[in-house]
């Protein structure tokens, strides 16, 4: 028995959904695990009827479900220019009026198709369904494919979001409309429902979204070469099948780093932040989440967004990184869910749907603005194969509004290197010293190992550890306080984003610094709490040059008897540098009197 793919249907048992939620929605490369994929393919097939299939109890009940309440089909959908876009429909059929959720797709190669739980999901909550690829999505010849080029959340793109709100309206004349999207498709939910001519969209839910496309993806001087790339390789086909002739000039300047105030506009014409007004104006309630070691839409570019919009408002921010906390809630059930709170993310997005659609006395209309998850306050048990399980979820917290996430701050100052070669995080002012290292490769300090992946482990309760004394010193800096006290085990509640100044020099025109600040336990292993890179460019070589950046946002506990550190070097496989292969140049930090050095450490 086949569908799209050509490929058998694979039988799916307990032990294929506890893969997902053990080991997350992301595969080796830039893949969709296949156990989604064979989950989904078995649940569509489900869906249709087709012989033979095997599922778990509890998904073969939902299924059972929804077929007896529902006609589904596969169709197409003609977008404004006449593309065709492939969308999933689920009717309720009781006669009565009810709401509709529309879902356009993620950016992976199987469009809507991975999200099978999710739609059969709402179904049951009430909702009519219609999931769509977004233009020129999927891997050619699947059924979830669609026609022409990637517009990245273009104007197309909206057109083609107003278009399926049409198609919805013929099909199930809903009493509401409604946006839910991961990824690609939470920022088309959020311009859709800003442009939509007939303003029709009245709540959107955007999982691990992005507020500003060009900062997300150029910010600091600093290009994230390691993301980009990725989408590129996530469409489906190669670049010259999936993008226009413009789209692929913008994206080839992109990763040459030329013509970038023209990339730049670009981007902020895809972000929801550039239309918060237009949000407003409407009045659609937001849901947003993110995550704090986000590597394809950093967090601070939410969270700018989130704080200008003025609707009925949420923000939830988590540990891990791309699509981890949401995953396991869109694409299957479970009976023994492997940590308590797995399912949370999920059950929170649909929550604020069902307060606003169908009107459910839910608890949502008093929810505070802004829940956060405290980094790695996990509690896990060593499990078979060298990883860790969660017995005890990281705490939340919730705020009235992200204002009220940072109360305070704290400044540590940078010195100069002492006996062990380090410098040292000290309360007083220090200036005139300087250090220097040997810049244009990467180093043991990174921020993740695999983009998404790293984070993805983090979300299932095995985050990465480093070992600073490993680092090479004379490729990058560190600085470090003394083990740290404080009260009720925490030495510092760590809200919001820090920020570093410093003064620099290089022996070429520009300079490339990552700033990292890490967690460090007695034993010596640590744990990062955040980084961002900045890229000084125009520089004299060898004249000091004061630069200031923000870290990216995050909520961290860091335990009594810890040590704060912080590392600086000049690359990071992530993003671009100011180093070519070719050119290895030396980086001189220093503390001038009137401008120390120094990293301001927000407190909650």
């Amino acid at each position: 028995m086949t569908t799209d793919s050509g490929a058998p249907i694979a039988s799916i048992t307990d032990a294929t959904l506890t893969d997902i939620a053990a080991n997350g929605i992301w595969g080796p490369g830039p893949v969709v695990s296949q156990a989604v994929i064979d989950v989904a393919r078995a649940l569509l097939a489900a869906l249709r009827g087709e012989p033979g299939v095997e599922l778990p109890e509890e998904l073969a009940k939902l299924v059972a479900d929804v077929r007896q309440a529902t006609s589904v089909d596969v169709t197409g959908i003609a977008g404004p220019d006449g593309k065709r876009l492939s969308a999933l429909t689920i009717k309720l059929n009781d006669g009565n009026p009810h709401p509709v959720v529309i879902v356009p797709a993620g950016w992976n190669p199987y469009g809507w198709l991975p999200f099978l739980f999710a739609y059969l999901t709402l179904a049951r909550r009430g909702y009519h369904v219609l999931a769509y690829s977004p233009r020129g999505i999927g891997i050619p010849g699947w059924l979830s494919t669609s026609e022409g080029f990637v517009d990245v959340a273009g104007d197309k793109d909206w057109a083609d979001g107003s278009a399926v709100i049409d198609y919805a309206q013929e099909l199930f004349s809903p009493s509401k409309v409604g946006f839910l999207g991961l990824s690609y498709g939470s920022g088309i939910s959020q311009l859709v429902a800003a442009h939509d001519p007939q303003d029709r969209v009245s709540v959107v839910a955007a999982a691990s979204t992005w507020g500003n496309l060009a900062t997300s993806l150029y910010d600091n001087g600093t290009r994230h070469l390691e993301a980009v790339q990725l989408l590129i390789d996530f469409t489906g086909g190669p670049m010259e099948e999936k993008f226009d002739e413009d789209t692929q000039g913008i994206l080839k300047d992109f990763l040459a780093g030329r013509n970038l105030d023209a990339v730049v506009a670009w981007g902020t014409e895809r972000s929801p932040q550039e239309y918060v007004d237009l949000t407003n104006a409407r009045g659609i309630p937001t849901y947003i989440s993110n995550s704090w070691h986000e590597t394809l839409f950093p967090v601070g570019t939410v969270v700018d967004t989130f704080r200008q919009l003025t609707v009925p408002k949420r923000l939830n921010l988590w540990l891990g990184d791309h699509g981890a906390p949401e995953g396991a809630g869109l694409t299957g059930i479970l009976t023994s869910l492997p940590f308590p709170g797995l399912l949370v993310p999920m059950r929170e997005a649909y929550a604020w749907l069902d307060h606003h659609l169908l009107g459910a006395d839910n608890g949502v209309a008093d929810w505070p603005e802004v829940n956060i998850q405290s980094m790695f306050t996990y509690k896990t048990l060593p499990i078979p194969g060298g990883s860790n399980l969660i017995t005890v979820p990281a705490r939340r917290e919730a705020h009235a509004s992200w204002d009220d996430v940072t109360t305070g701050s704290e400044a540590w100052y940078l010195t100069g290197a002492d006996g062990s070669g380090d410098g040292a995080l000290s309360d007083k002012p220090a200036a005139g010293w300087s250090r220097d290292f040997t810049a244009g490769t990467v180093t043991e300090a990174v921020a993740v190992d695999a983009i998404m992946k790293t984070g993805q482990k983090e979300w299932f309760g095995n985050p990465k550890v480093y070992d600073l004394e490993a680092f090479d010193r004379s490729r990058l800096l560190v600085w470090s306080t003394e083990p740290l006290t404080g009260s009720e085990g925490v030495a510092r509640r760590i809200r919001g984003a820090a920020t570093v100044r410093l003064t620099v020099r290089d022996s070429i025109n520009a300079a490339t610094l990552v700033a990292y600040l890490y967690d460090v336990a007695p034993d010596g292993t640590a744990r990062i709490i955040t980084h961002e890179p900045y890229t000084a460019t125009g520089l004299t070589p060898n004249v000091n040059t004061a630069v200031s950046w923000q870290l990216q946002a995050t909520a961290y506990d860091l335990p009594a008897g810890h040590r704060l550190a912080l590392v600086v070097n000049s690359r990071d496989p992530l993003y671009s540098h100011a180093n070519t292969t070719t050119v290895i140049s030396t980086t001189t930090v220093s503390s001038q009197t009137g401008s120390e050095a120094v990293v301001e450490l927000p407190l909650g």
